[in-house]
């Protein structure tokens, strides 16, 4: 593992708790000697990820649609700025560049990259590791719809097991040392008369 891509809010929050794990997120990362793909902004929690990751040492690596560089306000000081035509593309690059996925607080961006890249790791598109980092239970409900759609058989729990969680990005980091991909291929349940 060499870098790890983050995704994480362009706003704040309202609980600083989530700034601060944002800033011990890109500390770790650098401390680790990981480099940090993000979304390229200089905004809300990504600026905090990115910035803490480069006073720290480490090296970030940015990734913005064109039609968001003015409006998410790129970083001017990233060691990488890929700008690229569209979310298809930054997502599709952030993949391809990243050995692992981490996922902080943050709106629907952040759920719509993370569930994208479970879906491919569940397809077998890829194996590495994927996790959340679950910031004073931000991720509590979402832990428990994935539970639910396991009893009601929409997940397989092999599948399931694929999203790893802590509360501290060097408890995660250390989950995602020991994570093996789970052997088994996405499912489609045949019911007679279907």
């Amino acid at each position: 593992m060499k870098r790890v891509c983050v995704f994480l809010g362009s706003n704040p929050g309202r609980n600083h708790r989530y700034l601060e794990a944002a800033r011990n997120t890109g500390r770790e990362l650098a401390h680790r000697g990981l480099d940090v793909v993000y979304g390229g902004s200089n905004v809300g929690l990504m600026r905090e990820l990115a910035d803490s990751a480069l006073a720290a040492g480490g090296k970030v690596l940015g990734v913005i649609p064109e039609a968001l560089k003015q409006k998410e306000i790129a970083h001017p000081g990233l060691t990488e700025l890929h700008v690229v035509a569209s979310m298809h593309e930054r997502k599709a690059l952030m993949a391809e560049l990243s050995d692992a996925f981490i996922a902080l607080p943050g709106g629907l961006g952040t759920l719509e990259e993370l569930c994208e890249i479970l879906t491919w790791a569940q397809l077998g598109f890829h194996k590495k590791p994927c996790g959340l980092l679950d910031v004073d239970g931000y991720y509590g409900p979402l832990n428990a719809f994935l539970d639910q759609a396991v009893g009601e058989g929409f997940v397989m729990a092999a599948h399931r097991s694929m999203l790893l969680s802590a509360t501290a990005p060097a408890a995660l980091l250390d989950l995602f040392a020991g994570y093996t991909p789970p052997s088994v291929d996405k499912w489609i349940e045949k019911r007679q008369g279907l």
